[in-house]
């Protein structure tokens, strides 16, 4: 199948773009890592599968569904042209704050982190029970 209908390449792409790792996209969604790319070597996802990728991931269904790397060149072309009169210097119009995006991404690290440790210390305490 063509690719603009392969939903596995699109959730791929997506994430990819988004800075996720397929280790917690995973976690995220209570399954392994090998199930995602499973999952991202499929033509087709459920959709009940897809809303949940597509709530981890920031976006709709429907985004994943009519993404393609067009749109995504389009928009990033679609930034004014800043520069000065001997075209030396240009501008970029950024609609984020690199540092809150850092911030962001700790703080998600802390999360996977304390729910690591959660489940690491929930182990023990069936270890524990098992003597």
């Amino acid at each position: 199948m063509a690719e603009t209908l392969h939903i596995g390449r699109k959730i791929s792409k997506i994430r990819e773009l988004r800075g996720i790792k397929q280790e917690t996209l995973a976690l995220e969604l209570g399954i392994s890592q090998q199930a995602i790319s499973k999952i991202e070597q499929s033509v087709e996802v459920e959709e009940e599968a897809l809303s949940k990728i597509a709530k981890i991931l920031g976006v709709t269904p429907e985004a994943i569904k009519n993404f393609s790397e067009e749109a995504v060149v389009n928009y990033f072309n679609t930034f004014n042209d800043n520069s000065t009169n001997n075209g030396a210097v240009y501008a970029f119009n950024s609609t984020f704050n690199p540092i809150d995006k850092l911030v962001e991404v700790f703080e998600e690290n802390k999360k996977l982190y304390e729910q690591l440790l959660t489940s690491e210390r929930e182990k023990i305490e069936l270890l524990k029970n098992l003597k």
